[in-house]
């Protein structure tokens, strides 16, 4: 089970190690060239005891051009010892395999990408022993997917951009689309996908409406995880309602994500339109009121053409 962000934002290459080579052609504009073949790699670089060394994912990428070692690593921070362990990674890699490595780092903070973009060099100045120029994957160059077609069209993705930018007024946008994007996949790809983005999201409120959209399509509920939010719900009263029937449930989580779409997006819901949202147990009618919310700019809005 995926339990951590910086797990989940280097295990989405594993799942899809071709969106790596995406990113780095359409994202970073890097000429990398198109791999005939992947696969994964003992991400263990450790030598002999008692130094152990790790590399959060290894990629092998086998191209007309050559063979390339991708080395992707997680970073939730600035973290001057990477100064060291990222050019003892390559090095290593280098002589272990004879193949060109390439480092990649990816991260949700911007100020992190500016840190990691920095070229390490080694040596004294004018002539570099060694020169490590990391390519970053962050907030300012991923991009923000709000639209469900591009979403359908490249999955992982948009499940990137929701990893990456899963906060503040775009969150709602983003997630409904990916929503959407994943009921054209298959399920046991999707219900991955979903821990990632889960996992990612530090964001309270945008990790209760994620978890809203995928109890509507029954995604998330397959995971380990959800035990866990099923006791909390246990706690607050709510499992009774999911034991009492699927249908009530789905009913009330429209309800209330309706409701918390417009609340989170900063837009006054006015008592009348409560006690309309709350009232109504037409699933189809919910689920159109809650794809409004996330674009509404008054709360009335929901009703329109109605």
């Amino acid at each position: 089970m995926v339990g951590s962000s910086h797990e989940a934002l280097h295990r989405i290459f594993q799942k899809d190690p071709a969106l790596l080579t995406r990113a780095l052609q359409k994202v970073l504009h890097v000429p990398f060239p198109e791999p005939r073949e992947i696969a994964a790699l003992n991400v263990d670089l450790t030598e002999i005891e008692p130094v152990e060394r790790r590399v959060d994912t290894l990629l092998r990428a086998e191209t007309d051009e050559g063979t390339y070692l991708l080395v992707v690593e997680s970073q939730g921070k600035v973290d001057d010892r990477k100064r060291g362990s990222w050019p003892y990674y390559l090095s290593y890699l280098y002589e272990k395999y004879r193949c060109e490595p390439v480092l990649i780092v990816i991260t949700q903070s911007s100020a992190t990408a500016k840190w990691a973009s920095q070229p390490i060099r080694l040596g004294f100045p004018g002539w570099d022993s060694l020169t490590v120029r990391p390519l970053v994957l962050g907030p300012d160059n991923v991009p923000v997917i709000t639209d469900e077609r591009q979403a359908e069209r490249d999955v992982p993705l948009a499940v990137l951009s929701a990893m990456t930018h899963g906060r503040g007024r775009q969150a709602p946008a983003i997630l409904e689309s990916l929503a959407t994007a994943l009921r054209t996949i298959d399920p046991d790809s999707a219900a991955v996908f979903v821990q990632f983005v889960d996992s990612c999201l530090t964001d309270t409120q945008a990790k209760q409406m994620w978890r809203d959209l995928m109890t509507a399509i029954q995604y998330f509920w397959r995971h380990p995880l959800a035990e866990q939010v099923r006791e909390e719900g246990r706690e607050q009263g709510l499992e009774q309602g999911l034991e009492q029937g699927l249908e009530q449930g789905r009913i009330q989580d429209r309800q209330e994500m309706t409701l918390r779409i417009l609340e989170w997006r900063g837009i006054s819901v006015p008592e009348a339109v409560r006690e309309r949202v709350e009232a109504c147990t037409d699933l189809d009618r919910l689920e159109t009121w809650a794809q409004r919310a996330v674009h509404a700019t008054d709360a009335a809005e929901l009703f329109a053409e109605e």
